[in-house]
């Protein structure tokens, strides 16, 4: 049972990566009638929203696309910045919409930046705790390293709302002058297979402190 639950957390995380970059690519490989790259969406829908401020960046890698809300920048990989596809106004729009969060003060997004240090910190503790806990046999200390998986569990969950509405505000932008109709069905696509990827990560990480709680509690009983 524990190798299953491991085997289907695995498979759970590649078939959203599939499916997200292959959506990524077929619509890369479609033009807009806009005729505007990513960068320049990014830019006119931060202008219309009174967000002059943030920069519109390009960066390397692949999917590597984000909003830095410490220095107020999207940050746009090379084919999304500099494309002028439906995955480019895609990707771009909804990086612009947690830039539009951020100036509205979503309460999510606030909540979630919140959690980065901690977050930061449970993912190297927890494991450590976990492996010296059951390297040492001690039971608590793996407990306390569970709990701090936890957290990224809590984490990942409130990121699922955070996304979900980047992307409905994205797409509001797009359907006010970037996209035609049948394009902007084909961005929604899109980006719902890239928030399947997050829904995908929740489901991993819940299975594997499921398997962990298992494994150790099984070994309380023993």
């Amino acid at each position: 049972m524990y190798y299953g639950l491991a085997i289907v957390a695995f498979l759970i995380t590649i078939i959203a990566q599939l499916i997200v970059k292959s959506n990524y690519k077929k619509y890369l490989e479609i033009k807009s009638s806009s005729a505007l790259t990513g960068a320049d969406i990014a830019r006119k829908i931060l202008d219309r929203n009174g967000l002059a401020d943030v920069k519109v960046i390009m960066v390397n890698g692949l999917l590597s696309d984000h909003y830095n809300p410490g220095n107020k920048t999207v940050n746009l990989s090379q084919e999304v910045y500099s494309t002028k596809t439906i995955t480019a106004a895609s990707v771009a729009a909804h990086e612009c919409g947690h830039a539009i969060q951020h100036k509205k003060g979503y309460a999510p997004l606030k909540f979630r930046t919140a959690l980065v240090p901690l977050v930061n910190f449970s993912s190297y503790a927890g494991y450590f705790a976990i492996m010296i806990g059951a390297f040492a046999s001690w039971l608590e200390l793996i407990y306390l390293g569970i709990l701090l998986e936890c957290i990224i569990l809590l984490f990942e969950l409130v990121t699922l709302p955070v996304e979900f509405d980047a992307s409905k505000r994205g797409l509001k932008e797009l359907n006010n002058g970037f996209l035609s109709k049948d394009e902007t069905s084909g961005a929604k696509k899109m980006l719902t297979s890239a928030a399947f990827t997050y829904v995908a990560s929740v489901a991993n990480t819940a299975l594997q402190i499921l398997r962990l709680i298992l494994i150790f509690g099984n070994r309380r009983r023993d």
